[in-house]
């Protein structure tokens, strides 16, 4: 059984999150402070991350960024849970590496359909090609073992499934994310960024199409 941890000081926010999860599938456990959090995910066994900012003591977005940067959580999705509505919180959270963003109040089944439409992705990637070829990077789909968080992996993939196509951000959006939303292109802008900063020798390879779009040109391929 998938295992997920959820993090989050308020016990009606949690017992909901669970329930909707447990009915979901997955086998669910909960802390409630941001240093447990931690140390809980240090030692793995988790597959998902429901994270909420406003933690006593260590807040969510020190806690995705520890996550991120211990090898047993780097690649586990992040779905951080905040009151925070405005968009600068949204892209803070995004830059620590968080997955996707859900406002509060939410609808328990909107969480476990944005969950459910990440996994989605991540399993057809993981049906696709297994290995594909950047010059001498290799993305090992089969593996993960370029260090990239999940949404990263999955963009990559999709921009190198594209074959020098431009891929537009809404497009990307939908592919990768599974859904569209207002402000969502801003999310894209903020992954490739991310995924130019990991891969320094890689990022030209990464071309932006004004006003429209990425792609990978064939030749990088």
């Amino acid at each position: 059984m998938r295992r997920a941890l959820v993090v989050e000081d308020d016990a009606d926010i949690v017992e909901l999150v669970s329930l909707y999860l447990a009915k979901d599938g997955w086998d669910v456990e909960a802390v409630a402070d941001g240093k447990r959090a931690i140390e809980r995910a240090r030692r793995g066994g988790f597959q998902l991350v429901i994270l909420d900012i406003q933690l006593p003591g260590v807040d969510g977005l020190a806690v995705c960024a520890e996550l991120r940067r211990d090898r047993a959580s780097a690649s586990v999705p992040v779905v951080m849970l905040t009151a925070r509505g405005d968009e600068a919180d949204r892209v803070v959270g995004l830059e620590l590496g968080a997955d996707d963003y859900v406002v509060k109040p939410f609808s328990p089944k909107e969480l476990v359909a944005r969950v459910r439409a990440l996994f989605r992705r991540l399993e057809r990637k993981d049906e696709a090609e297994v290995v594909t070829r950047l010059g001498p990077l290799e993305l090992d789909r089969g593996r993960h073992v370029v260090h990239l968080t999940a949404k990263e992996f999955a963009l990559l993939a999709a921009l190198l499934d594209a074959h020098g196509r431009v891929l537009l951000r809404q497009a990307l959006l939908q592919d990768v994310w599974g859904y569209s939303y207002a402000e969502g292109t801003r999310t894209v802008d903020v992954h490739v960024r991310r995924l130019r900063e990991k891969m320094p020798a890689f990022a030209a390879s990464i071309v932006t199409v004004k006003s429209l779009g990425y792609r990978i040109p064939r030749d990088a391929e």
